[in-house]
């Protein structure tokens, strides 16, 4: 047995274990080793990325379940990559251009891209090394990059196949826009936030006619580009104007009144303003009603020609001026705060602008059809189950996605079109020449496609599909998808189709959604707030396995993630505590061989008896948890089981047997604990890998070197021959001495005095086993004498109280001066009426109790019920040394 170190050092002890994991391979699954396959790929999180609370989260949820698979046997692999992020690493690349005074366009494309990759060659790495400091047991071997050549070839191939089909085109439609990343942005990339903005009532006049319009609008600035004005044909209230002509102001432009059912005619006037190129519902009615289209900004957000007197002014500023405009010409009919939610963009939080362009779009309607099915007939579930609704909702209103984007970096649109002929194909590689008139006059489409148009292949992509392989047939489909609920749309859903689409099959059985991890106060951590939690800072200072447990410990299933720094101090404690455990284990047995485990179950002692229940307890419950991805739970249950049962109550009993007892029983009694500390460590493994991994060998536990990630996974009782009765008395045993430590506590006994209890048990059996179980029970109370009598009754008075095996008296004489203590007890006594009567007088105050806040108001009324608590059991206390 190696000699363990007197103090745990988790960095040295972290830094040697990964190491050596990835030497000896064992993160590495093999499909040609055959078996139960158990796959988990990685959400991949941007390579601009680095580790946050969040990642730590996901990851640490996949890595639990990972290392149980593979403990269990189970043929594992946990595929890693990293994700290209078109947008957000252009923009990283392009604001260091920027201190260099130049722009992507100075470059020129092809130079521009040879510098993402250069930055990428350098920092893309940075979160993946992030992960194994967090001790992620990732394939590392098997790590993809969503712009890789394998899986560009993906990208390509799913793009033929849709075009071919008719499922991919190009659209003149309403898209959402970002002024400063200029490019198109999915429904899903512009994030709607609740802003107080103001709603504009307008005036236009109709031509020919004494009379004004009002209209609405969030946007005044897009009634530059408005071509008509619409009415409700129902509405009577303007029947007699539809057909006619009203002035657009400020451009003096004429545009129709026209007539559609669209038109809500209980949403303020019934009267609405058209803008065909800003608004997507104004561009559907304007395809009905063949208006013209007139975009009134720049790519920029600058008004451009069509503006008017407003071109080359921000859009915003352009609002301010139209206004002052407006008003001075009388036709604004008022202005009021409105709230409304606008779309940001999703990286950079500019607000978008829905604005008219060509973009590329994917028919989604077919490919949702068997997403919905597998969700809906199980296949595919969800936990917790209530995301159902939100994923069912969002997949039976699908809209057509759009896929192009106006930047360099990322997979470019394999469409092609010849200049000569006109004909546009998509290809798979690069052509020589067109396919129909064989110039090679022709070019490539500008725009990239959407980042997760790539990332949505990826549990079949990172295989190696569109090629057949080994691989792909063993571990696709996977087993359980753990992620946030935010990418839902942006990723889970989408999988579920292209897996459908494509494999004919699931890409997952489970997709396991955890909450957000918020701060202390509620708040979701971010860099604006000043509240994010540094994973890295928590790991120097506590240890990478104090993280991970911690974490666990607060992660209830499917619920937001509440944290501050001093939370980890949990694992970090829970770690000292074995480690201690496992040191005085390991000085009584210098002389034992712990491979002899196979103890003796005729001599179990009743306390062998209740810890080897506990311990199948702690399995029973580890794995029912587990299975039901309620994490904390499951930490809980270990917890439980090593502070308490292991630590402090065995531990304790054992120290007279390990100190005074026989050879035999001291060997008996390390049987039982080391049989029981490592298959709880075992249990523990996924939960802290490298302290378990340092105990697994330090206390010589592995057999030929092998490691703790490999040996058996305890699924079912490992001990038999338990009495349920002798267990039961057991945990009344406990009751007891807890409460005997309660008397010697409330009466100030320290460790050095020791005292005379009396029990007078429950019946007659209880009576023989606590006789029987006597010495251990004197220890564990520090007391002098024990007597055990089913009708003792005090001789006079004597502080008690009642457990499970009966009640328990202490004897204080010679131990307590009674009438200092009472003098003490009753001033204590005083000062704690004195707090009850001004929280009552509080209480009884309508001003406080209808006023104050009611979590203020909910704080004295717990405080009151505290103080009568206290009051009361002060007055017994006092009665009892009374006599």
């Amino acid at each position: 047995m190696a000699k363990l170190a007197q103090k745990y050092d988790p960095k040295e002890v972290e830094e040697k274990w990964y190491r050596q994991w990835m030497e000896d391979q064992r993160f590495h699954g093999d499909s040609a080793d055959g078996g139960d396959p158990f796959c988990i790929v990685i959400p991949p999180p941007n390579v601009t990325g680095i580790l946050h609370m969040g990642h730590a989260l996901n990851n640490n949820i996949q890595d639990v379940l990972t290392r149980v698979a593979r403990m269990q046997g189970k043929n594992t692999v946990w595929v890693p990559g990293t994700d290209h992020a078109g947008i957000a690493t252009q923009n990283v690349v392009e604001r260091a251009l920027k201190k260099e005074g130049k722009t992507r366009d100075d470059l020129g494309r092809e130079a521009f891209l040879e510098r993402v990759w250069e930055w990428k060659q350098e920092y893309g790495s940075t979160i993946s090394n992030q992960l194994k400091k967090l001790g992620a047991s990732c394939d590392w071997d098997r790590e993809r990059f969503t712009m890789d050549e394998g899986l560009s070839k993906a990208v390509r191939e799913i793009f033929c196949r849709l075009y071919d089909k008719d499922m991919i085109y190009r659209g003149h439609r309403i898209i959402n826009w970002c002024p400063r990343c200029q490019t198109a942005l999915s429904d899903e990339e512009s994030e709607h936030v609740e802003v107080e903005g103001a709603l504009y009532h307008l005036k236009y006049a109709v031509k020919g006619v004494k009379r004004k319009l009002v209209v609405a609008t969030t946007r005044p600035e897009t009634m530059l580009g408005d071509t008509a004005v619409a009415v409700n044909p129902r509405d009577e209230r303007y029947r007699d104007l539809v057909g006619k002509t009203v002035i657009l102001p400020i451009v003096n432009r004429e545009i129709p009144i026209i007539a559609d059912d669209y038109v809500d005619p209980e949403f303020g006037t019934g009267v609405v303003k058209i803008t065909p190129a800003h608004d997507p519902n104004d561009f559907e009615m304007g395809l009905r009603h063949d208006l013209a289209q007139i975009n009134v900004m720049t790519d920029t957000g600058i008004m451009n020609e069509e503006a008017g007197p407003y071109e080359g002014m921000d859009r915003f500023e352009c609002r301010t001026q139209l206004m002052e405009d407006l008003k001075a010409g009388g036709l604004v009919e008022q202005v009021e705060k409105h709230m409304h939610a606008v779309g940001h963009c999703y990286r950079c939080d500019t607000v978008v602008e829905p604005r008219l362009s060509p973009q590329w779009f994917v028919r989604m309607k077919s490919l949702a059809r068997p997403a919905i099915e597998a969700v809906g007939d199980g296949r595919i579930k969800f936990v917790p189950e209530r995301w159902n609704k939100t994923y069912m909702g969002w997949m039976e209103n699908i809209r057509d996605w759009c896929i192009s984007r106006q930047i360099w970096w990322g997979h470019r649109i394999p469409i092609f079109y010849c200049d000569d002929c006109g004909h546009e194909w998509a290809a798979r590689t690069e052509p020589e020449k067109c396919p129909v008139c064989s110039t090679g006059n022709f070019r490539q489409d500008e725009d990239v496609l959407d980042t997760w148009f790539s990332s949505w292949l990826w549990p079949f992509s990172v295989f190696g599909w569109p090629e057949k392989s080994d691989d792909l047939n063993f571990y696709y489909p996977s087993k359980t998808l753990v992620t946030g609920n935010e990418i839902i749309f942006f990723w889970v859903a989408r999988m579920i189709m292209s897996g459908m689409e494509v494999m004919d099959n699931i890409p997952f059985d489970t997709v396991y959604i955890h909450g957000t991890v918020r701060d202390d106060q509620g708040r979701k951590m971010s860099k604006s707030l000043g509240n994010s939690i540094d994973p890295l800072d928590i790991i120097e200072k506590y240890s990478s396995d104090a993280l991970r447990f911690s974490l666990m410990m607060i992660t209830a299933t499917g619920q937001d993630v509440y944290i501050n720094d001093e939370k980890f101090e949990i694992g970090r404690n829970f770690g000292t505590k074995i480690w201690n455990a496992a040191r005085f284990m390991e000085m009584h047995s210098e002389e034992f061989d712990v491979k002899d485990l196979a103890f003796d179950v005729a001599k179990l002692t009743p306390d062998d008896q209740h810890l080897l229940a506990k311990l199948n307890e702690a399995i029973a419950s580890t794995n029912d948890n587990l299975q039901r991805y309620r994490f904390n739970d499951a930490t809980m249950a270990l917890y439980d089981f090593f502070w308490h049962s292991y630590c402090d109550w065995y531990l304790e009993y054992a120290k007279p047997v390990l100190f005074k007892g026989t050879p035999e029983e001291k060997k008996h009694t390390l049987q039982v604990m080391h049989f029981t500390f490592s298959t709880a460590l075992r249990l523990l493994h996924p939960f802290m890998p490298f302290q378990t991994e340092e105990l697994w060998h330090g206390m010589g536990y592995n057999d030929d070197a092998e490691s703790i990630m490999v040996a058996p996974w305890p699924e079912k009782p490992v001990a038999e021959g338990i009495d349920s009765a002798i267990v039961k008395y057991v945990d009344g045993k406990h009751d007891l001495i807890r409460v005997g430590r309660i008397l010697r506590a409330e009466y100030n006994l320290n460790n050095k005095q020791t005292a005379t209890f009396c029990v007078r048990a429950a019946n007659q059996e209880v009576a023989a086993q606590i006789e029987e179980d006597k010495v251990s029970i004197m220890a564990a109370l520090k007391a002098e004498q024990i007597h055990v009598d089913v009708d003792y009754v005090p001789e006079g008075a004597m502080p008690s109280g009642i457990s499970s095996l009966g009640a328990i008296y202490m004897s204080i004489e010679g131990l307590v001066d009674v009438d200092a203590e009472i003098e003490k007890l009753t001033k204590e006594l005083s000062e704690v009426n004195g707090f009850l009567t001004g929280v009552t007088k509080k209480l009884e105050n309508p001003n406080f109790v209808d006023k104050a806040p009611k979590d203020v108001v909910d704080v004295q009324r717990k405080r009151k019920e505290e103080l009568i608590e206290k009051s009361e059991k002060l007055q017994k206390m006092i009665e009892t040394l009374q006599g």
